[in-house]
């Protein structure tokens, strides 16, 4: 639109700032379970500058740099507060937050099914999205039964260093959920701890991790979206489905004391208006950015 910000010609001071917001939203992606900051850094139009951007480093090095400043100080600043806000929030209200969560995913699957189409799509593309549906379930479920018998410790660097690389591949594979993981591996709640104290031993590993990981696979994923578009897309959807199914917290489950989980109907109610403010947040951050798109 010809008021964005991001159009040439535009206030720069305005647009550098929107850019900075646009980062705090991306950051809130890399920590907040069922959320992935590589979604949202598709819904604000930066995924696929950042993808060619690491893919291609060296070109247009500067000007490169200068456009994803902002976006990384935000995502920073981010990563830090709202580790200390869902911290404390994770301890008094995890189902409502949970399903808040779930809620902000299920607002963006519209804007996230136009973006797959935008090139065009064929029966083909339908068949890879179900198979990635019911291939990533059966992965993540998998997965989650392994770490569930595991104890990570959290007072190590290498630790960190593979949540930081987790965190990256959210941010290259727009639907998957770095947290998730990282609540199958029981370390989500000491990690939005530690970053939440702005402890340095846990905030520089966790960054080198995401930088690596970024540097490393972006290139791959640069070339697969050139050459097929649709079918990454379709394939992302299918992850973000399978994720974000797999933690929708559900009552009947048996507890390793013996006891049946339940919710009481206050929680019932809650969740269902948290989740409903979060599809109502996805879906405005959807329209927004079809307002302010580059």
């Amino acid at each position: 639109m010809e008021n964005s910000p991001e159009k040439k010609g535009g206030n720069p001071i305005v647009a550098w700032f929107f850019r900075l917001f646009k980062g705090l939203v991306i950051g809130t992606g890399f920590i907040i379970p069922g959320v992935s900051g590589g979604v949202f850094a598709t819904i604000f139009g930066v995924y696929e500058r950042m993808i060619h951007f690491l893919a291609n480093i060296r070109k247009d090095f500067l000007k490169n740099v200068a456009f994803f400043l902002p976006i990384g100080i935000g995502g920073i600043v981010s990563i830090v507060l709202c580790s200390k806000v869902l911290g404390t929030l994770f301890e008094s209200a995890e189902v409502p937050l949970v399903w808040f969560f779930i809620g902000c995913v299920v607002g963006t699957l519209p804007s996230l099914y136009s973006q797959a189409g935008l090139q065009g799509r064929k029966s083909k593309h339908f068949v890879i999205f179900a198979v990635s549906v019911v291939v990533s379930f059966a992965f993540l479920f998998f997965i989650r039964g392994i770490l569930e018998t595991v104890t990570i410790p959290t007072d190590n660097f290498f630790v960190w260093l593979i949540a930081g690389a987790l965190m990256g591949l959210g941010a290259i594979v727009p639907g998957l959920s770095p947290s998730n993981f990282l609540l199958y591996m029981n370390i989500y709640q000491p990690m939005m701890d530690k970053l939440g104290n702005f402890d340095l031993m846990t905030l520089i590993p966790v960054l080198a991790g995401a930088l690596l990981c970024l540097l490393l696979l972006s290139k791959t994923f640069d070339k697969l979206f050139e050459k097929a578009y649709a079918g990454m897309y379709h394939f992302i959807l299918g992850i973000i489905i399978a994720s974000t199914a797999m933690i929708v917290p559900l009552s009947g489950k048996i507890l390793e004391n013996g006891d049946v989980l339940s919710y009481s109907p206050t929680v019932i109610v809650v969740a269902a208006a948290t989740c409903a403010a979060g599809v109502v947040l996805g879906f405005g951050m959807s329209l927004l950015e079809k307002k302010f798109k580059d």
